[in-house]
């Protein structure tokens, strides 16, 4: 018979002799810990819902065994859990094994596959998915700085029959499976997939003989590039695997009830406009042009709506931003005006913020230990209680039909392994909305644009949204993909004139320009004032709240900051009372509705707000037209167009100097044309101008070569099961963006991230978002049990993270 030998003499004495009721997978809950068999039959019941939702899309429709052999994976992925030594590790204080469960577990896929006779691409297959689930298989490199590889740990000094068989120990050693154990399991496996169980005919080898084996052939298969196509499917399988596993453990059920329903255009409290309609009419791929204020996210919710019948399974919308501060309100606003669920009060829609959600994806779906490698019972219960919320945070985000995401969260999936896989295979018969495609560099363009490539090969579609997208932009979009991509645009007169434009040589800051504000506020006019730099904006403020305050003694909100470097909890508290301060104009409005709002690149995005006046620095051409689209939003100021003023700068920081030059060039040209308003014709061809430069054609050539070197490096799949660590390092650092933790906040962060009522939400609303290159100036630290930098600085609730004070030179 296929299983260990009969416990030696004398060997095992004062074993515990557990029966198959007896073998857990997990340490919790504590006081009934769940079995290995409700576990496994939990986690294969799991992969219903999982296929339900992917369906055939992609390449997987090229594949009619793909779900079955993902449920086989899901049974069989923890059967080496059955092994005394990690038995005895879930114990309360019990020492670790030492060895991988995963491993043992392919001795079981082995014995299978030889009773149920599957082809050897099916055995395969299973056999890769059980031993990658938490590992790479094999190591990227010696510097890798990831987890051991597996064939790492298991090599030509492997002692196998040591490791899984008969492990020696004082006083007597270890039998890993007793015989009568491993019968009993192998008949309930049968059973379940109602096989006729083995006959005496199988030969002798043991499990560890199996094992060994096994992870030969599986590392042989995988240790030299294969064709990309075999590499994605292998990925998504094994993204299908931990997703299931991870929903089992948490016990949580994927959403069925979509709050975007297809007839969405006709629940609309208004008549559709043009644009919005051909949005709704459109399937497939699709690009929105329209200007700011004429219902852009409608019509992305539109184009939504329309694919939902024309797709397979039960898609997902994920709706992505370019700032992570943005991601508040448009999660509000898809949750105010979506359907809930029934029983529901709102529509639940996901979204957890940049570093907790990768540090939770990274650890939890990457937990190998089942929640048990612990010393004590009192570390337990903290480590487990923790691990459990943290699980149920991050499944949360993959149960959802919608989800609110920035492109850094999407991108990493293509990472892969074992972490990431998960995050690639939820893009799989999906639907993307990028929102203000325009805010992003070059390289992160062609970042996505390689994205959409992607997607389209995992049977996903996109909308892109924009009032300003350059005709270079939507050329590159164009050409990335295989299928047709329709562009919808807004007709013109759309939105009416709303705007005087005012070009001024003098910078923002001089004393002539704030006394020129001063004067808006007295005179009752609401003012934006949009710097580019958090200092600058900061100083502005300072020159200015007390005169808007003074204006308007009795409204606490006269005066708001708003810039990026925040507290996320501060940053959503400033967003509700700036929305509230200064919505949207109605016809019954008064002429001056008067208060101040400084603000940086930030308010150009997701935010539904209205002012009388505006004045900002001149930034890349995209940027002033997004600011512009906050002033007399929607054309319905008393006066008419409303002035705008753009203001030449002392510096082109934090943008490129190309792009700065270039877009004051455009304006100007506009200018000397006798242009005195600002039309969305005029915005056309500001982009125009603008990339109808030597810059312009250095930002495109950027975009591809990283769209192309992204693809190359990341999207091949040629390589799925080395160990890509280094790349999920490198691709964070690409996106140039961390958020950090000021020490003041360290003890409460660790309380909510890991306390017995902790919540990692809340500790996501401490984090302040800031650039790789700005975290040294704060004198910064890694903590390695938080995840997070540790800054020091001055931080203020009203402006936030203060520059840092500047050491004296001595000379």
């Amino acid at each position: 018979m296929a299983a260990e030998p009969m416990t030696p003499p004398g060997s095992g004495a004062g074993q515990r002799r557990r029966n198959l009721s007896d073998i857990r997978a997990k340490s919790r809950p504590r006081n009934d810990p769940e079995r290995l068999t409700t576990h496994s039959r939990v986690v294969h019941a799991a992969v219903g819902p999982i296929e339900e939702r992917i369906a055939q899309a992609g390449p997987i429709a090229t594949d009619p065994f793909f779900w079955l052999r993902v449920r086989h994976a899901a049974l069989l992925h923890d059967t080496g859990k059955i092994a005394e030594g990690f038995q005895r590790q879930l114990e309360a204080g019990g020492q670790p094994w030492g060895e991988r469960h995963e491993v043992l577990s392919l001795a079981y896929v082995d014995l299978l596959a030889e009773v149920a006779g599957w082809s050897e691409v099916d055995r395969m297959m299973i056999a890769t998915l059980v031993a990658s689930h938490h590992r790479p298989l094999l190591a990227a490199s010696s510097l890798s700085g990831g987890k051991a590889s597996l064939s790492h740990l298991y090599n030509e000094h492997t002692r196998w029959e040591e490791a899984l068989t008969l492990t020696p120990g004082h006083p007597t050693p270890l039998v890993q499976v007793p015989r009568g154990l491993h019968h009993e399991f192998l008949a309930w496996l049968t059973g379940f997939l109602s096989l006729d169980p083995p006959t005496s005919s199988l030969d002798g080898l043991t499990l560890a003989e199996r094992a060994q084996s096994l992870l030969a052939e599986v590392l042989t298969a995988w240790r030299q590039p294969v064709k990309p196509h075999r590499g994605l499917l292998a990925v998504l399988a094994q993204g299908a695997l931990t997703l299931a596993d991870h929903a089992g453990s948490a016990h949580q059920q994927f959403q069925t009830h979509m709050p975007l329903l297809p007839d969405y255009l006709a629940c609309l409290p208004h008549t559709p406009h043009a644009h919005q309609r051909q949005m709704g009419e459109t399937s497939g791929h699709s690009v929105l042009v329209a200007p700011t204020g004429s219902g852009k996210t409608e019509g992305g919710l539109a184009w939504a709506a329309a694919q939902l019948s024309t797709m397979p399974g039960r898609p997902r919308l994920v709706w992505t931003l370019p700032y992570r501060a943005s991601l508040n309100a448009i999660r509000q606003r898809l949750a105010d005006t979506l359907i809930p669920a029934p029983g529901e009060t709102e529509a639940d829609i996901g979204l957890l913020h940049g570093t907790v959600a990768q540090t939770l994806l990274a650890e939890i779906l990457n937990d190998d230990r089942g929640c048990s490698h612990v010393a004590t019972a009192p570390a337990a219960t903290t480590d487990e209680a923790r691990k459990a919320r943290a699980r149920a945070s991050a499944m949360r985000l993959f149960a959802q039909r919608i989800r609110v995401a920035t492109p850094h969260q999407l991108l990493i999936g293509a990472v892969a392994g074992p972490a990431y896989s998960s995050v690639l295979l939820e893009q799989a018969n999906a639907l993307f909305v990028l929102d203000e495609l325009h805010a992003y560099e070059p390289e992160t363009f062609g970042r996505l644009c390689a994205a959409m490539r992607l997607w389209e090969r995992l049977g996903s579609r996109f909308a892109v949204l924009s009032a300003t997208l350059a005709p270079s932009m939507l050329s590159m979009i164009d050409e990335s993909v295989d299928q047709p991509v329709t562009l919808c645009k807004a007709v013109p007169g759309a939105a009416p004139v709303r705007h005087r434009l005012v070009l001024d040589d003098l910078p923002l800051d001089e004393p002539a320009s704030i006394d020129r504000l001063r004067g808006w506020l007295r005179d009752g006019h609401s003012v934006l004032v949009v710097a580019n730099t958090v200092a600058t904006a900061q100083s502005l403020f300072a020159a200015l709240a007390d005169e808007a305050r003074d204006t308007l003694p009795d409204d606490p909100q006269a005066a708001l900051l708003l810039h990026s470097r925040f507290k996320h909890r501060d940053r959503n508290s400033i967003e509700h009372r700036l929305l509230n301060r200064h919505p949207e104009r109605t016809e019954q409005d008064s002429p001056r509705r008067g208060g101040l709002v400084v603000a940086t690149q930030t308010v150009e995005v997701s935010l539904q707000l209205d002012f009388d006046k505006g004045a900002v620095e001149n930034a890349p051409i995209e940027a002033v037209g997004q600011r512009a689209g906050r002033v007399n939003r929607r054309g319905l100021h008393p006066d008419g167009p409303v002035e705008f003023r753009v203001h030449a700068t002392k510096s082109h920081r934090p943008y490129d100097e190309g792009a700065v030059q270039a877009a004051w060039s455009a304006l100007s040209t506009l200018a000397a044309d006798g242009a005195d308003t600002l039309s969305e014709q005029d915005i056309d061809r500001l982009l125009a101008l603008a990339y109808d430069t030597e810059w312009g054609k250095n930002w495109e050539q950027a975009a591809r070569e990283a769209r192309d070197g992204f693809t190359a490096e990341f999207l091949t799949f040629s390589d799925p099961f080395h160990d890509r660590t280094e790349h999920a390092k490198t691709l964070s650092e690409r996106f140039d963006t961390v958020e950090v933790l000021h020490r003041d906040d360290k003890e409460e962060y660790a309380d909510l991230i890991s306390g017995r009522h902790g919540d990692p939400l809340l500790a996501s609303g401490l984090l302040i978002p800031l650039r790789y290159g700005q975290v040294k100036m704060y004198n910064a630290g890694y903590d390695r049990r938080l995840g997070v930098h540790l800054i020091d600085g001055r931080y203020d609730e009203e402006l936030g993270l203060r520059p840092p004070i500047e050491r004296e030179t001595i000379l």
